[in-house]
């Protein structure tokens, strides 16, 4: 093994990654275009249930705690 040599880039960042998530990205993009009209149909329902996973997450990483360990 050559010393010099550098560790192959991780599959994301080779070439058929890249095109791969190229790929991804294009066909979501089409997908949310063609059912558009059934997405903004629920985005109000997924934006209230967005709420509660967003203060559940927020307590899970120290929400409600001061520094010195007295409970608010």
């Amino acid at each position: 093994m050559n010393p010099s040599s550098t560790p192959p880039p991780p599959f994301w960042r080779s070439r058929p990654g890249i095109v791969l998530g190229m790929l991804l990205v294009i066909a979501l993009f089409y997908l949310a275009r063609e059912h558009y009209g059934h997405l903004s149909q629920a985005l109000p329902y997924l934006i209230l249930l967005l709420c509660p996973l967003l203060h559940l997450f927020g307590h899970a990483h120290g929400g409600h705690h001061s520094k010195d360990g007295d409970r608010n």
